[in-house]
């Protein structure tokens, strides 16, 4: 039965529009935040479980691969409790000690106004497993010499350039 008019969703298969819903969500919220600040600053971190020499990752629900958790900073926040609220938020994490600014980079992915400071936390704790919610599908620590398949090459290139001890790039 052919679809009624307004009803050209079941011509598009559901991937299809999760996809393009993703990245229009994306884009929004880029677009919101330019307006609200010109230039954006967002802190990420390398969360490292020493004993298991594994690192937590995290998939959104909005962008595809696995990454770093970490978000933007706000209005009167500080790069560290934005880095906090963040761990806490992606991953039912707190800091237990201040974290090592490793690096800034500029974001020139994500726009001509984009940086992000990166950060190794060594001593933290896990309150809970994180479940999945409408930001983080998955999450969870990963061994440093089995990193899912579908890891982005940013956070490839940040884990490398800190664990092996190569200087830090410019750009994220």
């Amino acid at each position: 039965m052919p679809p009624v008019d307004g009803d050209a969703s079941r011509l598009t298969p559901s991937f299809m529009r999760e996809g393009l819903l993703a990245r229009l969500r994306n884009r929004l919220f880029h677009a919101f935040f330019l307006l609200r600040r010109p230039m954006t600053l967002g802190a990420r971190a390398i969360v490292f479980d020493k004993a298991a020499n594994a690192v937590f990752l995290i998939r959104h629900t909005y962008v595809p691969g696995w990454q770093l958790p970490g978000g933007g900073v706000e209005a009167g926040e500080t790069m560290v409790s934005a880095l906090e609220r963040e761990l806490v938020e992606e991953g039912n994490i707190e800091l237990l000690s201040t974290p090592v600014l490793k690096s800034i980079y500029f974001n020139r992915q994500a726009s001509r106004r984009d940086h992000v400071g990166l950060y190794l936390v060594t001593e933290f704790r896990q309150t809970a497993p994180k479940k999945p919610d409408i930001e983080i599908a998955e999450s969870g620590f990963f061994p440093l010499d089995a990193l899912p398949e579908q890891t982005s090459p940013a956070t490839r290139r940040r884990l490398e350039e800190v664990f092996s001890g190569q200087a830090a790039d410019l750009y994220w």
